[in-house]
Order: C-alpha cells, then structure tokens, then sequence
C-alpha cells in the first residue's frame, strides 16, 4: 500500500497483513491519494480526504487479476533461412515434373551451407525424372550411333546410359557442390526478372561464367567453369578409348559452360511462368 499527498512530496507505504488488512496513523487532514498493488495483480488507485478529528475506513478493494501481455520476436538463423529455400526450390518444377532446383527467385537468398549444396546436388541426380532424361540422351546417342565404340544393342545402349548418367553426375557433384564449397561460390541461378530484355539477356549469358560468392559479391564463376573441365577430363574413363583425348574434354567442358548459358537464358525469359510452387518474394526496402 502507498500513500501520497498533494502537499507532500514523501509517500507513506505498508504492507497488509495476512488477513490483507493494513492502516496509516498520525496524518494530518488533507486529500490523499491511496494505490494498492500486488504481484499478478492490476494496481488499483483511488482518492480520498481526511478530516480533522477523523479516522477513515477506506472500503474493501479488491484487485483484479492483471492482464499478461508477452511479446516474442521469432527470427531464423541464416542456416535455418537458407534450409527453408532449399526446400522451396527442391518443389520447383517446370510444368509440375521437371526438376528445377537451382534456381532462385529470391534476390536476397542467402547462401548456402557446404551440407545445402550437397543436398541440391544428390537431389538433382537421384531425381527420377533426370533418370528418364538420362535414358533419353543415351537412347538419342545410339540412334546416332555416337561414341560408335559402344557398340549397339542393349548392351550399347547401357553402356551410353552409363557415361551420360555419370556425367550428370560428376558435373553436379563437382561443379555444383564440391567446388562451390571450397571456394565459397553459390551454384544457384539468380534470377533477374526486370531491366530490360537486353540487360536480362547479357544478365543470363553472363552468369555462365559469373556467379554469386558466399559473401553477396559477383565474381568469376571457378566452379562452374573447372567443374566443366574436371567432369569433362573424368569422362576420358568411360568413354570409348577412340573418343579419349584432350578434345573430348574441352569439347564437353565447353558443352557444359554453352549448356549452362542456354539454361539461364530459358530460366530469364521463359522456366518462371512453367514452374510450378515456384515462391514468390518481396524485396526488402531501406
């Protein structure tokens, strides 16, 4: 219990008894102003005069029940952020069936853990859809009769399956994982999605041989650009002894970073409006 008085700056407080019953002796006549408080409780207020010759009962006050009011601030930590856009790429899908993972349409997505590129990358190619492609390349191969040292028949056929799958493989893993986490790069395709056409088209040529870093700056795209090599010279040892040699991996390093630059100019212009569950987001403001 506290006691003020308009014409005193000192306040006078005590403490009820277990029976809640409390008193204030030897004041002087005057208005005054009486506040109970308790814990778990609203403090209530009210007013009074004392008189001269007086002794004042106040009435019972009973003390209602006060209202809680708890304010929590939710936030993600840039690991849980980033976990939570790879899964909303991993739903990403052209026209619902094609996977399209690494793409983001987030302009401010933030980077991913060397554990996140890795997931992408054993997404992409335990995809049963990229299983399908994969038997779709090596069925147009053979009807070409390329890499002619496969011979024909199914055991041709499995043997071009074979090399097409393991360097969609090695070009994922070592080009979009591997690399990207020792250097610090981020394997995704940024898109743009306004400018002008021209800007947007130089944009998605350009980011075949540029990527985004760990740290939010352009820079020259290393992964993506040795990850080409580096797949390309591994297929030297599975492909046809007459097909292995230093043409066959430029030829298809330079397949892969052209690939690349044909992928993103489909991603910039045309992918978006085909891919199903892709996110929208809002770019913050200053």
């Amino acid at each position: 219990m506290k006691l003020a008085r308009e014409d005193q700056e000192q306040t006078l407080e005590v403490a009820s008894d277990g029976d809640g019953q409390y008193s204030f002796a030897g004041l002087t006549p005057g208005t005054f102003q009486l506040t109970v408080r308790s814990a778990g409780f609203a403090t209530q207020t009210s007013m009074g005069t004392l008189h001269s010759g007086e002794s004042l009962v106040v009435p019972p006050i009973t003390l209602a029940i006060e209202s809680a009011a708890t304010e929590v601030h939710v936030s993600m930590t840039p690991s849980e952020m980033a976990e939570a856009e790879v899964k909303d790429e991993e739903r990403q899908r052209v026209l619902g069936v094609i996977p399209n993972f690494y793409v983001t349409y987030n302009p401010a997505a933030v980077p991913l853990h060397p554990k996140q590129k890795f997931e992408l990358a054993w997404k992409a190619t335990v995809d049963p859809v990229n299983f399908g492609l994969v038997g779709a390349i090596a069925g147009l191969q053979q009807a070409n009769n390329a890499f002619s040292g496969y011979g024909q028949g199914a055991q041709g056929y499995a043997k071009r399956y074979g090399a097409s799958y393991a360097d969609l493989v090695t070009g994922t893993f070592i080009g979009s994982a591997i690399l990207p986490s020792v250097l610090k790069q981020d394997p995704r395709y940024f898109y743009k999605g306004t400018g002008s056409r021209r800007s947007r088209l130089f944009y998605a040529l350009a980011n075949a041989v540029i990527c985004k870093g760990d740290n939010g700056h352009w820079q020259t795209n290393y992964s993506g650009i040795l990850g080409s090599f580096a797949a390309g010279g591994i297929s030297n040892l599975y492909y046809p002894e007459s097909d292995r040699d230093v043409t066959l991996t430029f030829e298809n390093a330079l397949i892969g970073i052209g690939a690349t630059a044909a992928n993103n100019v489909l991603q910039e212009f045309v992918i978006r409006r085909f891919t199903r569950n892709a996110p929208t987001y809002t770019q913050a403001t200053p």
